[in-house]
């Protein structure tokens, strides 16, 4: 059996076209941690977030591949790319990031339980213990209806993409719809320290309802 890649099962959600349609995200479970601040800063807690997501899925990975751990129903898999949820209480813009406020987050296997997570977290801590690792949760989204799009560029150039993701919410009679754990949106899908600005790839994500 091959193993699972979400970004190849459903690549209506991980790979869509570079410009905007509309999508009915159904729920995924996910490895979060949420906080605020600076994404950028080299020391701050976003970094921080993100090493701890993929040392937890990795070692979950890991763990069933060498069956160190019983993980009932486990099969080999691709470890997800990098997601994040965005919003601001203030006027957070490119200029001002230090407003932000965050959920990063990596998508987890069904098969994946809060028992599994707690052995993750015990691997982590020995290995890397400058990391909280009680910081990460194991929780659902359920998106429902969104606009969604490829941007590629650099992070700072979305705007351009999210105004013609607007324009097509306006031609199609729907409304932004940021209620709850429902905002903006971004799914990563080159490494930012691998690729230059100009050919970074993300999707970007925007919950929308009917009018």
């Amino acid at each position: 059996m091959s193993p699972l890649d979400f970004k190849k099962e459903e690549k209506r959600f991980y790979l869509p076209p570079s410009h905007p349609v509309l999508a009915d995200v159904p729920e995924m479970n996910f490895f979060m941690v949420e906080g605020e601040g600076d994404p950028n800063d080299p020391a701050g807690a976003y970094q921080h977030a993100v090493e701890l997501l993929y040392a937890l899925s990795y070692a979950v990975r890991m763990g069933g591949k060498k069956r160190t751990f019983p993980i009932p129903d486990y099969h080999e898999y691709v470890v997800p790319p990098l997601e994040s949820l965005w919003w601001s209480c203030g006027s957070a813009t490119p200029a001002c990031k230090k407003d932000f406020r965050w959920v990063s987050m990596i998508r987890q296997p069904g098969f994946v339980t809060q028992e599994t997570l707690s052995y993750a977290q015990e691997q982590v801590a020995r290995k890397k213990p400058h990391l909280n690792t009680e910081a990460a949760r194991l929780d659902s989204l359920r998106e429902g209806l969104c606009v969604q799009c490829l941007h590629t560029g650099p992070y700072d150039d979305e705007p351009a993409t999210l105004a013609r993701m607007h324009a097509f919410m306006e031609e199609a009679a729907l409304l932004p719809d940021m209620e709850g754990s429902r905002t903006h949106h971004e799914i990563y899908l080159s490494d930012p320290r691998k690729t230059s600005p100009d050919r970074l790839k993300t999707v970007l994500r925007l919950p929308v309802k009917r009018r």
